[in-house]
């Protein structure tokens, strides 16, 4: 009962923590001058990141999650998992129910290539480190996706420039919400609503993972299954709900920067941390996680090559890879 109503609470907290978050990062970004991509694919990103950051290192460290391993490495290729293929799929779906599913969405091209080719760069080379045994060859390759990070974040920051000429600088399309009343004169009132939505978006989260584990304990699921699966659902609601706000607004760049950026994050850094301190090695059941996850991304590369139109019906090619490798977790 109490996994039950902590779910419960969880998805509002979530659901007001990212209207104030995505709100706050549009009036961030438009006083920052920077572009559509780079508050999608950093700020945004960055931000909405940390739930799911949170779990590989605590289950690691032994604080949460009874110490078990299988939590931290399910964690760490769960998260891309669901971002590459069910988030773009609804995403996309709750854009065709707005604009039609035959409609073009209309993200800026080149960050979303960039963003989608750095991360098939480096979550490939953390597949690749699954077949690399333990010692100071790990630590050489987790330096290297730590590094590819930083070399894309300053790639993005410095694309800004010519995003911004090109018109496709941030803009804030209603208000800021606590600007209200009394505090409409404050200093800083954008930064404090940031902050805000962030906490409730992480303590959300958090809590979601907390009802989630106790339902995945009662349905008798495996430890790795339930991190692979059920963490993820709650660690990547932000920017699930994020992007559904953005695309909704048809604020494209945004929406999907928020997703990608998030991809390139989560392919580097998380698999940095899993390559240093878990068993890192091949399972059939990861290997399956990591081909879905790279066919999801690669899948929407390929669509945003050249000037093809992106149109919503044709992400529910990521969706079907989510629910068909589900269909293998339940066969096997």
């Amino acid at each position: 009962m109490e996994a039950f109503l902590a779910l419960l609470v969880a998805f509002p907290v979530i659901l007001g923590g990212a209207e104030l978050f995505t709100n706050a990062i549009e009036h961030v970004a438009m006083r920052l001058a920077v572009s559509e991509g780079v508050a999608g694919s950093l700020l945004a990103a960055v931000g909405t990141a940390l739930p799911e950051t949170a779990v590989p290192v605590l289950a690691s460290f032994g604080q949460t999650h009874g110490s078990r391993p299988e939590v931290a490495v399910g964690a760490v290729f769960g998260a891309p998992l669901m971002l590459s293929t069910l988030t773009l799929g609804l995403m996309a779906f709750f854009a065709g129910r707005s604009r039609g599913f035959a409609a073009s969405l209309r993200p800026e091209r080149s960050g979303l290539r960039r963003d989608l080719n750095w991360f098939l760069g480096v979550f490939a080379l953390a597949t690749a480190g699954l077949f690399v045994p333990p010692g100071g060859d790990r630590r050489i390759l987790a330096l290297i996706l730590v590094g590819a990070y930083g070399l894309y974040a300053v790639r993005t920051i410095a694309a800004s420039a010519a995003l911004l000429e090109g018109g496709h600088g941030s803009q804030a399309r209603r208000p800021l919400h606590l600007a209200r009343g009394r505090l409409e004169a404050a200093r800083g009132l954008h930064h404090l609503q940031l902050l805000a939505g962030l906490a409730l978006i992480l303590g959300g989260a958090e809590l979601f993972v907390v009802g989630v584990e106790g339902v995945g304990r009662r349905l008798g699921w495996s430890v790795l299954m339930l991190a692979l699966v059920v963490v993820p659902i709650a660690t990547e609601l932000p920017e699930k709900v994020n992007s559904i706000l953005w695309i909704r607004r048809r604020q494209d760049t945004l929406a999907f920067g928020n997703i990608t950026g998030a991809l390139v994050f989560q392919g580097s850094l998380l698999p940095a941390l899993g390559l240093t301190l878990t068993p890192w090695r091949p399972t059939p059941v990861l290997l399956a996680v990591t081909t879905a996850t790279l066919a999801g991304a690669g899948w929407v590369r390929w669509l945003a090559a050249g000037d093809r139109p992106l149109r919503p019906w044709l992400f529910s090619v990521n969706a079907l890879l989510y629910f068909a490798l589900m269909v293998y977790f339940i066969s096997s």
